[in-house]
């Protein structure tokens, strides 16, 4: 099953505005939403670039995921987010070819969209996140 695109690039910030304000104003970008996710403790920025985006990711807990992340690496790159028609899918051919998943089965954003990240141990170190959209599967 072929991905259907790039869907995000996903960065770390540890100051929302600031990144904004580099994205938007420096680079031209415009803002395509924002979410504030309990589930994943984060504020998420989307911002257009072509049929892509650039995702901004900044903590609202310390002991999220994403705060271990920074409070480890810093601010900067995260993963890469493929988008697929099928995620189940996509999801046992993954598994087929010894690739280690973090999530075991999607996870489902309030938008509709099924996601699942893949571990960078199995990628060479790139965290990978699987989206289906809404619709899609």
């Amino acid at each position: 099953m072929p991905p259907i695109k790039i869907d995000h690039l996903a960065v770390v910030v540890d100051d929302m505005p600031a990144a904004l304000n580099f994205w938007q104003q420096a680079l031209g970008l415009t803002l395509g939403g924002t979410e504030h996710n309990e589930h994943e403790a984060v504020d998420i920025a989307f911002l257009n670039v072509g049929e892509s985006r650039v995702e901004l990711l900044k903590p609202i807990t310390d002991d999220s995921g994403i705060a271990k992340y920074l409070a480890k690496r810093g601010p900067g790159m995260h993963h890469v987010c493929i988008a697929v028609s099928d995620i189940e899918a996509a999801m046992a051919t993954i598994r087929a070819n010894g690739v280690e998943l973090i999530n075991e089965t999607p996870r489902t954003r309030e938008d509709g969209t099924r996601y699942a990240f893949v571990h960078p141990k199995s990628t060479g170190g790139v965290m990978v996140e699987l989206y289906e959209l809404k619709g899609q599967g």
